[in-house]
């Protein structure tokens, strides 16, 4: 059996791009291990529950356990990522400053295989070494990582070393993955070499769902890992406490007190039990829960030039679950609309007045809303679900062995 060994640097409950590259790779044949670092041991329950029957192994940096060595080592790196960040501002840039560079280097160099697949930043880092020893890598460029995060938390990045990681990943690897056509293309153009492989964040085909609506009245959903600034929520509510017809907004993830506070002060006071905060959920229920609801909000930034150009899971899973889709005009939102034009509608956040009109006809108007979500559920049947894309994935791999 081909070995392929993927490299990432977070937990897979986090990253299903990688979870559904490593199930898919090994039913397809091959003999996979998935690399991590663990660090968190919410997430690491939550992997072990992914592993129950997995068609791949996994191995970790452990950086979560509470043995002496663990903790020394974690405190080191730590702080040699600490100054390494602070070195950044004297033009000094070095990998250490992403975290767990060293050890994640050391486990992949020792870790046969007969093609490597790095996601990820940390991973991209030590791409060199790897290529030098005559190891064949692949990348993923999930993320745009060197045109990725505002300006002020740019300021501790490495963006030179970054760029640098990702010309030499989209001109010298077996093969580069992207998430969009805007994303690949937009590579191609910065870096040159091949157009990188796309293959979007789609999810395997779940349970035809119910039809819409599914609450009374109907309800809007948003989701992440985090619930915080920079993600729309605030000129969204804005807009939506204008609605003049009822409707209720779902806000899963984790929240600090004082950013729920923050949020719940934007709406008129007679509104606010209808904004509700859910608990973080594992992966497995995450559908069901999705699936509950009726307008999936996909609230992407257009910048900075990464999140513009990306299509994240969001998208993907309102689609799946057949909800209707509000969405903002980001290159790759838009690029899934228009081939699903009556699934949902593109959205201008900065005009609250116009927003709570288009709410308003979307939630007034049953009729309209179960069009949407049959529209929405045929698209992920027929364009966007992961059974479409998965052939996509082995075909690449496959070439890639074989050079």
């Amino acid at each position: 059996m081909q070995r392929v060994l993927i490299v990432t640097a977070g937990p897979l409950c986090r990253n299903p791009r990688v979870l559904k590259e490593a199930q898919t790779l090994g039913k397809g044949g091959y003999d996979v291990t998935v690399l991590t670092v663990a660090n968190h041991e919410r997430f690491e329950a939550y992997d072990r529950e992914l592993m129950a029957g997995a068609s791949f192994r996994k191995i970790s940096v452990d950086r979560v356990s509470r043995s002496p060595l663990v903790r020394l080592l974690d405190f080191a790196e730590r702080s040699g990522a600490r100054a390494a960040r602070a070195a950044i501002g004297f033009g000094i840039e070095l990998p250490i400053s992403l975290g767990s560079y060293h050890a994640l280097r050391r486990r992949a160099l020792r870790t046969p295989a007969d093609l490597t697949i790095l996601h990820t930043e940390i991973p991209f880092s030590f791409s060199r070494s790897l290529i030098e020893r005559g190891r064949k890598v692949a990348a993923d460029f999930e993320d745009w990582h060197s045109r990725d995060l505002l300006p002020a938390a740019q300021a501790s990045r490495p963006l030179r070393l970054l760029d640098r990681n990702e010309r030499l990943l989209v001109r010298n690897a077996a093969y580069a993955s992207a998430p969009s056509e805007s994303m690949a293309e937009a590579l191609k153009t910065a870096y040159g070499g091949r157009t990188p492989v796309v293959i979007p964040n789609a999810f395997p085909l779940q349970p035809q769902p119910s039809s819409l609506p599914r609450q009374s009245p109907p309800a809007f959903l948003w989701f992440s890992q985090t619930i915080g600034d920079g993600r729309g929520l605030e000129s969204f509510l804005a807009g939506w406490s204008l609605c003049q017809v009822p409707s209720s907004v779902c806000l899963l993830g984790d929240v600090s007190a004082a950013y729920r506070e923050k949020l719940e002060r934007l709406i008129p006071s007679a509104r606010r039990g209808s904004l509700r905060f859910l608990p973080i959920t594992s992966p497995d229920s995450l559908p069901s829960v999705i699936a509950m609801h009726d307008i999936g909000l996909a609230l992407e930034p257009t910048s900075p030039e990464s999140r513009f150009l990306t299509t994240t899971n969001k998208i993907f899973q309102y689609l799946n679950a057949g909800l209707a889709v509000l969405a903002t005009p980001t290159a790759g939102q838009r690029e899934i609309l228009s081939k699903a034009p009556e699934a949902g509608l593109l959205t201008d956040l900065e005009n609250p007045a116009g927003l709570a009109a288009m709410l308003d006809s979307i939630v007034g108007d049953p009729a309209r809303l179960a069009a949407m979500g049959v529209a929405s559920r045929s698209a992920a049947a027929q364009l966007f679900s992961w059974e479409h894309f998965a052939p996509r994935l082995l075909a690449a791999v496959a070439s890639a062995v074989r050079q």
